[in-house]
């Protein structure tokens, strides 16, 4: 019953958060040179994952006023609003320094940023997760819980890696101050209206 639990964590955790990647990649490459990046795009990450689970967790065992299903495409506000400002610093020109020095540097990527837009991106993960933990034992909910969080790692491993293969760090190094907030806003608008957000 376990194994079987973790084989379907496994399935589920790689259906809904297979997007983060890309998303991961341009933090990747936003904190490139910076020292401490990963470990920052990682906490923000678990962070914002226990939040999507802890909000899942709570709807499965009744707290439904805790978190309304009507609340959760308002989550798209976030990343958003982080869109739009990262938009706003490109659009003042606050990266349009052509020195290779300030390239490599690369710009501060914050655990709360990172933490924040996951906990938006993952607002839907919340109406696949409840009603998979309703249909299980509480021992297999604790077994999910686990192997997604184990698995968080893994995810931002491999968008460390996708985001450092040379060709598509180029692409990406070049181009993430446009696709970084085309990429988060977009995230926002398509989270704000699947859900229905604002009558939309």
């Amino acid at each position: 019953m376990i194994l079987t639990s973790v084989l379907q964590a496994m399935g589920l955790f790689a259906a809904t958060n297979i997007d983060d990647i890309i998303v991961l990649a341009l933090f990747f490459a936003r904190g490139a040179g910076q020292r401490g990046t990963t470990a920052r795009i990682l906490a923000g990450q678990y962070l914002g994952f226990a939040g999507i689970l802890g909000a899942a967790v709570l709807v499965t065992i009744g707290a439904g006023a805790f978190l309304p299903s009507a609340a959760i495409p308002y989550f798209g506000l976030i990343p958003l609003g982080l869109g739009l400002w990262a938009a706003w610093q490109a659009w003042r020109g606050d990266d349009d320094d052509d020195d290779d020095e300030a390239k490599v540097a690369g710009k501060k990527v914050g655990v709360w940023t990172v933490a924040g837009v996951t906990l938006a991106n993952g607002g839907d993960n919340i109406g696949v997760y409840t009603p998979v933990f309703l249909s299980v034992e509480p021992l297999a909910v604790v077994a999910y819980c686990i192997v997604f969080l184990a698995l968080v790692a893994v995810l931002v491993a491999l968008a460390k890696f996708v985001a450092t293969r040379p060709p598509i760090a180029e692409v990406l190094e070049r181009w993430e101050h446009i696709l970084f907030p085309i990429v988060l806003i977009g995230l926002g608008i398509v989270i704000l209206v699947s859900g229905g957000a604002f009558g939309l």
